[in-house]
């Protein structure tokens, strides 16, 4: 018995063709238009999908699988979202959301989701740092074994952020001189991680991907081998649509 519809994604009309990869429970995709949008959907099993790890890959395979044949417009949707029956879609989807839905199918249009994170090495930078600037080595390296108070902790400590966030803003600045210019868009994220400096969304067209592509790799190789990036060329574009009630 089924539990609805399970839908994965919003195209124009008329949506993908075959998609060969399998939904969740392994249900076939099927698409359905409804008031000039199409849906990609499969049969609902369960009531409440948990988002584990292979239920989120499943979801996004799905969506990069109509991408690849040839539905590049598309309005990913969030996981989970389960409906009884398209009279609810109508309802409590399009008569609210049709004008925002149409804006973003045009903005989207032509376009694609790349995101790059950049790492470093917090101790290396740091121990980088120190060499470059022997006046403040020399000031650190004189408060070691003495017993400080709170206030010469505090001042080395603010020193040495303050001098490393400029070297880390210095990086960010030289990809973002080259790879913004392709955007139309970008979406900063927030940096999960101590070693992550930078996690950024960019809408750039969709044609430009290799160009983008390469020049990412060019700056890399400037700081090589200080850096460790993350490239994702091809990603539904979650960044880049958000509906509000």
């Amino acid at each position: 018995m089924t539990e609805g519809f399970y839908l994965y994604g919003i195209f124009p009309p008329p949506g993908p063709k075959t998609i060969e990869t399998q939904g969740l429970d392994k249900q076939p995709i099927f698409s359905h238009t409804v008031e000039g949008f199409t849906f990609l959907y499969s049969e609902a099993q369960q009531s409440r999908y948990l988002a584990s790890r292979r239920n989120l890959i499943t979801h996004t395979k799905v969506l990069e699988e109509a991408m690849e044949n040839g539905s590049r417009t598309l309005l990913p949707l969030q996981f989970g979202l389960i409906v009884p029956d398209w009279e609810t879609v109508v309802q409590d989807l399009l008569q609210h959301q049709a004008e925002s839905l149409h804006f973003f199918l045009e903005k989207l249009e032509g376009k694609r989701e790349v995101s790059l994170k950049i790492y470093w090495e917090t101790n290396a930078e740091l121990n980088a740092l120190l060499e470059e600037n022997p006046a403040l080595k020399a000031r650190r390296d004189n408060l070691e074994g003495k017993q400080l108070s709170m206030d010469e902790v505090i001042q080395i400590g603010q020193a040495l952020e303050q001098e490393m966030e400029g070297r880390k803003q210095d990086i960010i600045s030289r990809f973002e001189e080259v790879l913004i210019p392709f955007a139309f868009e970008i979406k900063e994220n927030d940096v999960l991680t101590e070693t992550m400096i930078y996690n950024t969304a960019f809408l750039i067209n969709w044609d430009a991907e290799s160009d983008f592509g390469e020049q990412l790799e060019a700056i890399d190789a400037e700081f090589s081998p200080r850096l460790k990036i993350r490239y994702n060329n091809f990603t539904p574009p979650y960044n880049f649509v958000e509906l509000r009630e």
